[in-house]
């Protein structure tokens, strides 16, 4: 038997083996990358899954407050309404330290309301018309505001943290007003709460 008959069989089982290793290589590969990706979805939902904890644990600690604020709206208002009708010209210096003390609570309690996100929407005049802010109470013709501003503020509304706790109770100028286009509500609202609240408020008693 030649020497080339004798080498064949060596050849074509070392053909297999390479084959073999090479088939095993390839899927070793594509498993890498199986897993790689099973690695990467993974970690995107745990990441995630920890972004929806964190907003739900951020909301729920916002908004823990919020039915202990609306209790403390009335206070609020009551002392607003004191400190509109105080005396402040009067001589009495004791009438006058009263006055003084209403004015240093109201800003204290309106310092602790901003230092925890609820804060006054207390729109001024001419500023437009927004149902997701305020509550129309009713349209009145004015020569000073055009269609669809503040005239007045009846009653302030708060926010906390973008959403409505309470709509601003305001008068609206009527159609046929006068006046400069009303601007629009001032920034610093979030977002969502549009979203929130539906349209509260934005239906308007006409009866003046």
């Amino acid at each position: 038997m030649s020497e080339t008959e004798n080498t064949e069989p060596e050849e074509t089982g070392a053909d297999e083996d390479t084959d073999a290793h090479l088939a095993e290589v390839n899927a070793l590969k594509l498993e890498i990358v199986a897993l790689k990706d099973q690695v990467l979805r993974y970690a995107a939902e745990a990441d995630n899954t920890r972004r929806r904890a964190e907003r739900e644990n951020n909301d729920a600690r916002a908004f823990a407050i919020q039915r202990f604020a609306r209790d403390l709206l009335g206070a609020a208002d009551n002392l607003q309404r004191a400190n509109a009708h105080a005396p402040k010209d009067d001589a009495d210096q004791t009438v006058k330290n009263f006055v003084l003390g209403v004015e240093m609570t109201e800003k204290a309690l309106q310092d602790a309301f901003e230092r925890n996100g609820l804060i006054k929407v207390d729109p001024a005049k001419g500023t437009k018309f927004d149902p997701h802010m305020h509550q129309a109470m009713m349209e009145q013709p004015s020569d000073e505001v055009a269609p669809g501003g503040v005239i007045q503020v009846l009653q302030p509304g708060y926010q906390l943290q973008g959403r409505n706790v309470r709509p601003a109770m305001v008068v609206v100028a009527a159609k046929g007003s006068k006046g400069a286009a009303p601007a629009d509500a001032p920034a610093g609202a979030n977002p969502y709460a549009a979203h929130d609240d539906g349209d509260e408020g934005a239906a308007v008693d006409t009866k003046a």
